[in-house]
């Protein structure tokens, strides 16, 4: 039950909506968990998978401490990548108003999570401040077979992105 529940509620309140704030989505899935009556030991544990599932900056580990998390921070991060992760980094770039490329624009490799909260990356720099770095930290073996079959698309995407964007295709 753990992992269905924290596998629905991880982005009930995402920090990237709520200016950052980290304590709104465990505080939410607690405050709805309670009204199902759910036990006290499966909501703590629940919230503690919810606060550190997110990925934070390529210098930031976020280890799970239990398998249910582990497979539940797997799952958050196969959304991130392949041809859905794709779909998503230019919506929410879009809906950031970031620019799609913009080829000046450096890649920064954050090393803390304020620095990655602040960043304000074009679409395709996100691919190597982040989603180019999931396949590599995935806790199962079936998220990181799964990771790097999504990778490899992303890889020939971006590929084919930036010759079409050279006039070269």
């Amino acid at each position: 039950m753990v992992i269905e529940l924290a596998a629905l509620l991880h982005d009930i309140a995402d920090w990237k909506f709520y200016d950052g704030d980290e304590t709104v989505g465990p505080r939410v899935a607690s405050e709805f968990l309670k009204t199902l009556f759910i036990e006290k030991k499966t909501i703590d544990h629940v919230c503690q998978i919810i606060k550190t599932v997110s990925f934070k900056g390529a210098g930031v580990n976020t280890p799970m401490q239990t398998l249910e998390g582990m497979i539940v921070q797997d799952a958050d991060r196969l959304d991130a990548i392949g041809a859905i992760g794709i779909a998503r980094c230019f919506a929410y770039g879009g809906y950031k108003g970031n620019q799609m490329h913009s080829p000046e624009q450096k890649v920064v490799m954050h090393e803390s999570a304020q620095n990655y909260k602040k960043n304000r990356s074009s679409s395709i720099n996100h691919f190597y401040e982040k989603l180019f770095l999931l396949k590599d930290r995935m806790n199962t073996k079936a998220g990181y077979t799964m990771a790097h079959e999504r990778h490899q698309f992303m890889q020939q995407f971006l590929d084919r992105f930036k010759k079409e964007w050279d006039g070269i295709l």
